[in-house]
């Protein structure tokens, strides 16, 4: 009898699982993310930018970082587009993919802070499923929210990669605030909205709970 493809990759991914169990373990070592943390004189976190497209998630992480660089701390930008020219390249907007694309980059997230740095974290991760899934990857003691609360009439008419006006076209799918919905976050820790207050605002309320 032909085997259907679900149950070939499902057989495969069976025999992934069973082969990690047996053959991986964790390695202890030596040197501990408490020790890197205290050269560096710093508290690891990550600031995990929630908004939709164009509510100044980038802008204000990134005068952020130039403000954290200046008063000598470690840290570490992971813009979402950037990271899906290489690490995430292989991942497209399905909802499969956007899961992948937030676990990844969580991962990663979570490898930096056991280096000691300050990681900033770009990503419109519209879900609040996977938000807290992000949430718990990295650990509840390092994870702050920041909720881009820029209203959808303003991104869109700030449109700055031109967007939205190819989602309303539909040459987008899946498009967070158009053809899907973005879940507003339900507990972050700071909200800041970049239509009602400025870029040194904004960067001074983050610096102030960290």
């Amino acid at each position: 009898m032909k085997r259907s493809i679900k149950a070939i990759e499902n057989e495969a991914v069976g025999g992934m699982e069973r082969q990690k169990r047996e053959n991986i373990h964790w390695q202890k070592l030596s040197i501990t993310r408490k020790l890197r943390a205290e050269k560096l004189g710093q508290t690891p976190k990550t600031l995990w930018f929630t908004g939709l497209s164009g509510s100044g998630k980038s802008t204000v992480a990134n005068a952020l970082e130039k403000m954290l660089y200046a008063e000598g701390m470690a840290t570490m930008l992971l813009d979402g587009d950037n990271l899906r020219m290489g690490l995430n390249c292989d991942l497209g907007f399905k909802a499969e993919d956007r899961i992948e694309n937030i676990r990844r980059v969580a991962e990663v997230a979570k490898l930096m802070n056991d280096a000691g740095l300050i990681v900033l974290v770009c990503l419109i991760s519209p879900f609040e499923e996977e938000r807290e899934h992000a949430r718990t990857i990295i650990g509840e003691d390092s994870f702050v929210e920041i909720y881009m609360n820029t209203s959808l009439e303003t991104c869109e008419s700030r449109d700055v990669k031109g967007l939205y006006k190819k989602a309303r076209n539909g040459e987008i799918l899946n498009f967070s605030g158009i053809s899907s919905p973005y879940e507003v976050p339900s507990h972050p820790n700071i909200v800041i909205d970049t239509a009602a207050e400025d870029l040194v605002t904004s960067v001074n309320r983050i610096r102030g709970i960290l």
